[in-house]
């Protein structure tokens, strides 16, 4: 057990302690899980985390979030630990922090936002651009698996509402100027995956207040299975090219598949 995750228990002994305090007292340990590129921002990574606890619904004058990360410091730190060690931002589209209920009580819920995947998949070095969109009752949407590369969407910007959304799509364009495996997911797909989501059954889930996110977040958590999202994969670029070879897009796929964060939650 982390010194981190100790003290987090030993202040819960002791009774709540400020959010704030609370962080601060464990920042040094929450900048040592940043990856090297992110350690010399480490300083505001951990004003951000405190920030993000004092937004969202309150309860009896107090942030729900502020309550949930009392309730049980040891969740809370789980959740800044998986954000720090794959360099996210709590509090953001990249990382949503969720207070949910646990056998009554409000606990903190840390769930990667579709803009955290995307980052990583950039961060990866294998992709130029990541495209997901959602497809509304408005639009004209065309794709043929085997007969089209990428979809085509067509948007009638004039329209004052352009409806409900019925599908999501997600693909990734290459650094070889290719296009990855194209995701697309429809209504009854979404639901089905929400469903089986803890964080849906909170008001204050992303489920909730940011659905069309929800959608695209799903599709690119399935994207993910095709495209490189660790800097490991960087890393095997480098190495190959001061050998001479290249890496096979096959062998990307394997590296997507083998080096996906692990246990991130919905």
């Amino acid at each position: 057990m982390t010194n981190a995750v100790s003290s987090a228990l030993a202040e819960r002994r002791e009774g709540p302690v400020d959010a704030r305090t609370f962080v601060k007292n464990n920042s040094a340990s929450l900048r040592a899980m940043l990856p090297t590129h992110l350690q010399s921002k480490g300083d505001a990574w951990a004003r951000q985390v405190a920030g993000s606890l004092y937004r969202g619904r309150m309860t009896g004058g107090q942030y729900d979030l502020v309550i949930a990360a009392q309730n049980n410091p040891d969740a809370f730190m789980i959740a800044m630990r998986q954000a720090a060690s794959l360099g996210l931002t709590p509090g953001t589209d990249e990382y949503y922090l969720t207070p949910r209920k646990v056998n009554g009580r409000l606990e903190i819920l840390g769930i990667v936002g579709y803009q955290g995947y995307v980052e990583l998949m950039y961060r990866a070095g294998a992709v130029s651009s990541v495209i997901v969109e959602l497809v509304y009752e408005a639009d004209e949407f065309d794709y043929m698996p085997g007969r089209d590369e990428v979809p085509q969407h067509k948007i009638d910007w004039r329209l004052p509402d352009r409806g409900k959304p019925w599908l999501v799509y997600a693909y990734a364009r290459m650094a070889s100027g290719a296009a990855s495996k194209v995701i697309v997911m429809n209504e009854a797909e979404i639901e089905r995956i929400k469903k089986r989501s803890a964080s849906a059954r909170s008001d204050s889930s992303p489920w909730a207040t940011d659905p069309g996110a929800m959608w695209m977040k799903t599709a690119v958590r399935q994207l993910r299975k095709w495209v490189p999202t660790s800097s490991e994969y960087l890393s095997s670029q480098i190495r190959a090219a001061h050998e001479g070879r290249t890496v096979p897009q096959s062998s990307c796929r394997r590296t997507a598949r083998h080096l996906q964060p692990p246990a991130i939650l919905w």
